[in-house]
Formats: structure tokens, sequence, C-alpha cells
């Protein structure tokens, strides 16, 4: 699977891609019908602190899937999002399956 990740605004950070893609690449052994992720990092003005933002987008066949999060650091909205997709991909797969 092919992963794209963009800073939006922010300075990029190689822990940041090497965190995401270590998790994007577990999903891509599960799944192997995966062809591309595009990942978005940003950062709002958020009084409660959750100003992290990550978005990720994955092509497959079918409708794309998306999932966004915002938590207190990058970390936790990249394993939300994650775990987001993965809920996505599960209902999916169990359609794939129907057929």
């Amino acid at each position: 699977m092919l992963i794209n990740i963009q800073f939006i605004k922010i300075k990029g950070s190689q822990n940041l891609t090497q965190f995401v893609s270590e998790h994007l690449d577990k999903l891509s052994e599960k799944y192997e019908w995966l062809i591309r992720a595009e990942v978005y990092f940003k950062e709002e003005n958020d009084p409660t602190g959750k100003s992290k933002i990550c978005e990720i987008e994955l092509s497959a066949p079918g409708p794309r899937i998306f999932a966004s999060s915002t938590e207190e650091s990058f970390e936790l909205a990249i394993k939300k999002t994650v775990f987001e997709l993965e809920q996505q991909l599960k209902k999916r797969k169990a359609v794939f399956a129907a057929y």
C-alpha cells in the first residue's frame, strides 16, 4: 500500500511519519486489498487542549474510507483514527464475503 503523508501548516516529523506508517502497515497486512492511504496532520487553536488532528483516507475497492480524530497529541489521534478505519474495514470485508 502506498502511503502519502502531508503536514498542513505544521512542521513535519520523522517520528510521526514512522508511527503512522507502522500502524497503516499492520492494516495493509490484514486487508491486502488496500491500495493507498492519504494522511493529513493539522493543528487548530482549541481551548480544550485537543488541537491535534489526524485525517486518513484509504483507497480500496468501492467507496473511499475516511476517518478523522482530534486529540491532545498526534499519537493518540493516529491510534483513534486507525481504530475507526479498522471498524469500517471490518464492515467492508463482511460485504465482500457476502458476494
